[in-house]
């Protein structure tokens, strides 16, 4: 009965997440000074490009590792048919995760340096501490990929461009909370995901 009544709730806030999600994502980027039309546009382009992954690199195992397609969810032992054992694990750019986010700081940082300079100091400093705590607190799982608190980065992106560039604190904020997570969380993490894969 409980794990019906989970079910339930999973699919329910599986169809309004999206709704939600995106209504959340409009405004946010409305406040980057965006139109609404390129705002939706971007929200659509990240939704979509969320399915597509380009590879990047690939890393034979030693050993079998079981993969869970929604173990990023906590919910694997629900669905245990799903699980997959491999010994390749393909390290990959997600579009919409990582290149249109990364696309749309590199953006925002030109009009800073054409409209603000003073500001990109704050850019740099969020992104220096960002980075350093992102790494700090990520920690690669074997199966899943790299894992982190979610709400910590954003909370430190807010707060160093509201402090440093309280006049642009949006796109401040917005590129601290994107490169942060890229540098620390993935990039200085890569090495150790690998290790974790290959040797457990």
């Amino acid at each position: 009965m409980l794990v019906l009544l989970l079910l339930i709730i999973f699919l329910i806030m599986a169809v309004l997440f999206p709704f939600v999600f995106g209504e959340l994502m409009l405004a946010s980027l409305s406040k980057l000074h965006l139109s609404p039309s390129t705002a939706l546009t971007l929200v659509i382009a990240i939704f979509v490009g969320g399915l597509v992954n380009i590879p990047v690199k690939s890393v034979v195992n030693d050993r079998d590792v079981v993969s869970h397609p929604l173990a990023v969810y906590g919910l694997s032992d629900f669905w245990p048919q799903l699980q997959r054992v491999r010994r390749e694990t393909i390290i990959a750019v997600n579009v919409g995760g990582c290149l249109i986010p990364v696309g749309l700081v590199a953006y925002k940082i030109i009009q800073l340096a054409t409209f603000n300079p003073p500001a990109l100091f704050a850019v740099a400093v969020g992104c220096v501490v960002n980075s350093l705590v992102c790494y700090f607190i990520a920690r690669p799982v074997t199966g899943i990929g790299i894992i982190m608190p979610g709400v910590i980065s954003p909370i430190i992106a807010a707060s160093v461009a509201l402090l440093l560039a309280p006049d642009v604190a949006a796109p401040v904020a917005f590129a601290i909370g994107v490169i942060g997570p890229f540098v620390g969380a993935d990039l200085l993490h890569l090495k150790d995901i690998e290790a974790s894969e290959i040797g457990g």
